[in-house]
């Protein structure tokens, strides 16, 4: 029997008709002799009804949650209207029925209500994926992928592929390394992104490239990061720094129109690194809420706090913020040192008075209230962090948490920025350096000159894009010469004989006449994340990873027979 319609379909037109439908059992009631059934499929429900006389009425009684079944009856109209599913206005009446599986009782509940742990809906993933929400969140990421691929191709882009088994480069993480059964001893790396392979396409001349890239990185979990991710990997010759993001932010509209029907505000902000973190503490700033950061080192100087001495204070006025209670405090105080910060101290204003942890230490309070502009009911955090640097780290991400737990921002409501001006590199603590992005991201041009003399002054032409507090992707201009790229390495402390092993292929290609290009990778993950309003990364894909890296499902990592690992050469130490 085929089936006519989908359950999400019928509607008041189709009373009189004769339908089949086929789906699963969600619900059945046993309701003064007639049975009712809620059958679903990926669309939604249909009410069935099963009336005594019908010949299916015994078989019917039988039926449990989950079991699947195919239906035949006529579409009438509902005594009492269900306003809550598309459907309400029809229930079908059925003439025929067939069972087409059972189902043993689900471990979990198949409904946007269940409140199964965690690792119980991902060890029974493929029931969990049942669930409407669910289902939502996947069907989502499916036209949120083709949104981009349409605008993609319509900006003359090529998709291409690249390959899964590569080599091990340094690019920010660890590794996942494949041994070899042919040269024992020796290993792949998985991908932790297409990055060389798609500047060797342009080596090649294609000078527009795409793909949706597979890429690994083997480190630790959090809310919104897996082990295996998903970027859409953008590469082009010839376009500036500013062409690039024009493209992008052409990608995105399109995107964003189509699958939820909203426009983006344009022109998106450009904040430098410096004014980010200035303003905001995070290079990745969420612009929906205020909360604007402040240096506050040199005002509080003179009040002699001891904890304060010889530290950096930043931090930021909550307007109509002083009904936060000490225990509320003390919470936010928590994730001020989680962040790398030293202390949480805090003044409020209440009718014209002062109070708060420090109070005992300001010798004129009246006229610290008027230096610090303060209004009736403002809350003013301070965050003491060891340098600017910390102190500014753990401010902005007390303003995040703040944000969220005053509900500052609507998750329906999305603002972009662009983070340009990055310096090229970090300084660690030892004075050496490291790529800020990467080091293939290329300086400045006014900057290449300081390659070998002043690497440390260097800026680079990188930009993230950021959404509501979070990287969405990142990208730069690459460095296109040769020699630049060896200077690159050497200021990031790589031997010569290491560039060569490592890089010799990328360094010999850029010889070869490579023309100027650049890009920028678009985390696909992330993105369907806040499109779809969840805070949780492993909702849109389809079977993550726990945060302790494990596969519940599918019971991986596992152990190898000892066959396997003799082929391969490896043995493990005890």
């Amino acid at each position: 029997m085929h089936y006519t319609h989908h359950n999400n379909e019928l509607n008041i037109a189709h009373v009189g008709q004769t339908v089949s439908l086929k789906g699963w059992v969600a619900k059945k009631r046993n309701l003064g002799g007639l049975i009712f059934i809620d059958l679903r499929d990926r669309f939604g429900i249909t009410q069935l009804v099963i009336q005594p006389e019908n010949p299916n009425y015994d078989e019917a009684a039988t039926f449990k949650s989950e079991y699947v079944i195919e239906a035949t009856g006529l579409v009438v109209k509902r005594e009492s209207i269900n306003s809550q599913i598309a459907t309400g206005e029809i229930e079908v009446v059925v003439n025929s029925l067939k069972l087409l599986n059972t189902a043993e009782t689900p471990p979990i509940g198949i409904s946007n209500e269940d409140k199964s742990l965690e690792d119980t809906r991902l060890k029974y993933r493929y029931l969990d994926l049942r669930r409407p929400i669910m289902q939502n969140y996947l069907i989502k990421r499916s036209q949120i992928t083709q949104a981009v691929r349409e605008a993609l191709l319509v900006e003359g882009f090529n998709e291409f592929e690249t390959p899964i088994l590569g080599k091990s480069t340094p690019e920010g993480a660890r590794d996942f390394l494949v041994p070899s059964r042919i040269y024992p001893g020796e290993f792949y790396a998985l991908p932790q992104s297409p990055q060389i392979y798609k500047q060797l396409y342009m080596v090649a001349g294609f000078e527009k490239y795409f793909q949706i890239a597979r890429c690994f990185r083997d480190e630790d979990l959090r809310a919104d990061r897996q082990l295996e991710f998903t970027q859409v990997d953008i590469e082009t010759s010839f376009l500036s720094e500013q062409d690039i993001q024009a493209m992008i932010e052409r990608v995105l509209q399109h995107t964003f129109k189509k699958v939820l029907n909203y426009d983006i505000d344009f022109p998106i902000p450009r904040l430098s690194y410096e004014k980010a973190i200035s303003l905001y503490g995070s290079d990745k700033p969420d612009l929906r809420f205020g909360l604007l950061l402040n240096t506050y080192t040199d005002m509080f100087a003179p009040f002699e706090i001891p904890f304060f001495s010889d530290k950096s204070i930043r931090g930021f006025v909550i307007p109509n913020g002083a009904h936060l209670t000490r225990k509320e405090l003390d919470q936010f105080t928590l994730s001020v040192k989680k962040n790398h910060g030293e202390a949480l101290a805090y003044l409020k204003y209440i009718n014209q008075e002062l109070s708060g942890s420090i109070l005992k230490f300001i010798t004129e309070p009246k006229a610290l209230v008027d230096t610090l502009g303060l209004n009736n009911q403002d809350l003013l955090c301070l965050v003491v962090g060891k340098d600017y640097a910390k102190a500014s780290n753990a401010a902005g991400a007390l303003r995040k948490e703040v944000g969220e737990y005053m509900n500052l921002a609507s998750d329906t409501d999305y603002k972009f920025a662009w983070i340009v001006d990055w310096p090229l590199f970090d300084e660690n603590e030892d004075g050496s350096l490291t790529a800020a992005h990467h080091p293939f991201t290329a300086p400045k041009e006014q900057d290449k000159a300081l390659l070998k003399t002043n690497p440390k002054a260097c800026m680079a032409q990188a930009y993230d894009i950021v959404l509501n507090g979070y990287e969405l992707g990142g990208g730069s201009v690459r460095i296109h010469e040769s020699h630049i790229q060896q200077q690159m390495f050497e200021a990031i402390g790589l031997p010569s004989d290491v560039i060569e092993q490592r890089f010799g292929f990328l360094v010999g290609a850029l010889k070869y006449g490579t023309p100027p290009h650049g890009g920028l990778a678009l985390g696909l993950d992330r993105l369907v994340m806040l499109m779809t309003g969840t805070k949780n990364i492993k909702d849109v894909i389809a079977f993550p990873k726990t945060q302790s890296a494990r596969d519940l499902m599918m019971e991986a990592p596992s152990s190898v027979a000892d066959l396997q690992l003799d082929e391969l050469k490896i043995s493990f130490k005890k």
